[in-house]
């Protein structure tokens, strides 16, 4: 006979470690037997009817209501195999599904699981992950109202304790800064301790940290914020030293999603300094482990920080997925841009080409028309022509207001 233990159990049924110990005590898993101090159970043994489906505010798995981003998705290709494997547990099946869906830029189905969790008055982490949810549609669809409602929704999620509130403080941030606003980031946040945080939502911490960190480098670079004794890209440059380790850690504890994240993250950087084959090492790693599972909304998120190298790195390793990728991208800028247009009462461009939108990243960033120049290779009059077709298709009238368009 085969036999497995109890976290092994835990994990093919959804439910808690301590859950499957408690129903072993009870007699309720048939076969199982008691080992010294451990307990085996039948490999057979399936999760008692009494506690399927029964109890619609079971626990999580995972301390997180970044459910997607914890180990419980650890080897890339097997999503809908995670999927199934928490059947027994049928909110967190719903969560997670719901998440991959968003991943996978499935933005309807996304839609719908979120009503579900916020009408069904579960658990925290449920009611929390169904406002974060709903708050990535509106962001998709360019939904101000529903931007909105998401965010009331994650601050009425009832706290019993500290640790419950500044996650609560963490989502109601994560959800801003989707939109590139910084300022409602808790301290400890800035400051990189999640000791308070439950070790389950360490490694999708990381990925917000990250972007965090992108976010101040940027606005640093295109001179929307000062730093004392750092100026232009010092920042951006720095930020691999940071997050190198992060994507180390993620694949030492097979995490999938938060390595594509922090991949991008990392590339973002290394594209934004100049080091094109250090940013193009970790968007090839990134796409390889996102396509497993068809992961397209992850990769659209990143697209337009990177003009036309993301294009031509992922024509090489899927031309279909060029294809699905520009059309799902098509829908998520427009809707980003709509509503982060309207959140922080300015314009975002979205009619330029990829070589426009690079050039008027380089002016933002405090370069001059000759630097670009090298920088492109291209001549300085073929820049100035570029830069004055920016100007005609965003009305921004001269180069201090390049960052406002980005």
């Amino acid at each position: 006979m085969n036999w497995i233990t109890v976290k092994q159990a835990s994990e093919k049924w959804g439910v808690t470690p301590r859950r499957v110990q408690e129903l072993c005590k009870e007699d309720k898993i048939k076969g199982a037997m008691r080992w010294e101090r451990t307990w085996m159970i039948p490999s057979y043994a399936v999760l008692p009817s009494s506690s399927k489906g029964e109890n619609p505010s079971m626990p999580m798995p995972k301390k997180s209501p970044f459910l997607d981003m914890t180990s419980l998705y650890n080897k890339a290709g097997e999503a809908d195999k995670i999927a199934e494997l928490l059947v027994n547990n049928p909110e967190a099946k719903a969560l997670f599904e719901a998440q991959i869906a968003y991943r996978r830029g499935e933005i309807d189905k996304v839609y719908d699981k979120a009503r579900y969790f916020l009408n069904s008055h579960s658990g925290f982490y449920a009611i929390l992950s169904g406002g974060l949810i709903l708050s990535q549609v509106a962001m998709w669809r360019g939904d101000v109202k529903l931007w909105y409602e998401a965010k009331r929704h994650i601050f009425e999620v009832p706290c019993k304790t500290q640790g419950d509130r500044e996650i609560v403080s963490l989502a109601l941030a994560i959800i801003d800064s989707s939109v590139y606003d910084n300022k409602d980031y808790p301290e400890w946040f800035k400051r990189g301790n999640f000791e308070s945080l439950p070790a389950d939502a360490h490694p999708a911490t990381k990925v917000y940290y990250a972007k965090y960190l992108h976010i101040v480098a940027f606005a640093i670079a295109s001179k929307q914020t000062e730093l004392e004794g750092i100026q232009g890209l010092a920042l951006m440059k720095m930020l691999p030293n940071t997050i190198e380790p992060m994507i180390t850690q993620a694949v030492v504890d097979k995490t999938v999603i938060p390595e594509i994240f922090l991949r991008l993250s990392c590339a973002v950087a290394y594209h934004y300094s100049g080091e094109k084959a250090s940013a193009i090492e970790h968007i090839d790693k990134a796409i390889k482990l996102a396509l497993a599972d068809g992961l397209y909304g992850i990769l659209v998120e990143y697209m337009r920080h990177f003009d036309s190298l993301f294009e031509e790195r992922l024509a090489l390793a899927d031309e279909n997925a060029v294809i699905i990728i520009k059309e799902l991208y098509s829908t998520y800028s427009i809707g980003w841009a709509k509503l982060s247009s309207a959140v922080r009462n300015r314009y975002i461009a979205t009619n330029l080409l990829p070589r426009e939108r690079e050039v008027a990243k380089l002016v933002a960033f405090g370069f001059t028309s000759k630097e670009i120049a090298n920088m492109l290779y291209v001549s300085e009059s073929t820049v100035k022509q570029t830069v004055q077709k920016i100007v005609q298709k965003t009305g921004v009238k001269d180069r201090s207001e390049f960052s406002d368009i980005l």
